[in-house]
This record gives C-alpha cells, sequence and structure tokens, in this order.
C-alpha cells in the first residue's frame, strides 16, 4: 500500500492529515512518508518534519486498513 492510497482511504476520517496547509506547516510532501506494513496487517506511516525546527520531529501513525482510521503512537 502506498502513501497516495492511504491519502485516499483516510478522505473521510482524517480529512485534514494530509492536506496541503498541515504539510506546509511541519515541511513535509507525501513523497517525504515511508509506508511499512506491520505483522497485525497495519501499515506505519512514517515521515521527518522538515522546516526550521530546533529537533528533528516525526510524524508516525499507524493506518488501519479495516476501519481506514489513522491511529496515534504512543510510546
Amino acid at each position: 500500500m502506498t502513501i497516495y492510497e492511504i491519502k485516499q482511504r483516510t478522505q473521510e476520517t482524517a480529512p485534514y492529515f494530509f492536506s496541503k496547509q498541515t504539510m506546509k506547516f511541519f515541511g513535509q510532501t507525501l513523497k517525504d512518508f515511508r509506508v511499512y506494513k506491520q505483522k497485525d496487517g497495519k501499515y506505519l506511516v512514517i515521515a521527518e518534519s522538515g522546516g526550521n525546527w530546533q529537533y528533528k520531529h516525526y510524524t508516525k501513525r499507524l493506518f488501519n486498513p479495516e476501519t481506514n482510521e489513522l491511529e496515534l503512537i504512543t510510546e
């Protein structure tokens, strides 16, 4: 599954997550995102934030293909 498929499938559940305004704020583009399939069938979606942040920041979510939702990862 690609980031483009995930963006399309989350239009109803997370309409602002991949919006141009949101990604511009974090200095990201869709090409910055990497997708990794997990053993449980979900997909890890991750990208480093660009811009002038003092420390490196990463956007990390789990995409659930059954619900088309992006789940927050709590560490």
